[in-house]
């Protein structure tokens, strides 16, 4: 693949941050939200990314412990519907609330622009999905 096509596929950045250490961005693992995907880079010598897809967030919660209201940062852990990565830590960020109010709108514009539901997605975070007591099991439409 030549450099135009490479440039052509990237995604633009909507928000990036640094893991912060006592409040200051001195780590090696960098945050960052594209237009469908938030992706964390951690390392120095040995690089490891890490990506989810924003449309198989399920849940968003955000944590401040007193040291991090302290240092003006937050985690928040995103339950996925991946169940290879079930829940995804986004640690010691500045303006955690400010970044999750934006990653709950930006997760319901790409379940909007992909047509998905929650409920097509019902099942699928703890792993295999159960069948439930009313399936419909001869293909009729009605559950037997």
């Amino acid at each position: 693949m030549n450099r135009n096509a490479m440039d052509e596929t990237e995604s633009r950045v909507l928000w990036n941050d640094r893991k912060r250490i006592l409040g200051m961005p001195i780590s090696f693992t960098r945050y960052s939200v594209e237009e469908d995907r938030l992706l964390t880079q951690k390392g120095l010598f040995k690089t490891e990314v890490d990506e989810i897809l924003l449309y198989r967030i399920l849940d968003i919660k955000l944590v401040k412990t007193l040291g991090q209201k302290l240092f003006g940062v937050g985690t928040i852990t995103l339950y996925t519907a991946d169940s290879n990565q079930p829940t995804f830590e986004v640690k010691n960020i500045k303006h955690p609330d400010k970044v999750r109010r934006f990653l709950s709108r930006i997760v319901e514009q790409c379940r909007e622009e992909k047509r998905v539901q929650g409920r097509e997605m019902f099942g699928v975070a703890g792993g295999a999905a159960t069948r439930s007591t009313f399936a419909d099991l001869d293909g009729d439409g009605i559950p037997d």
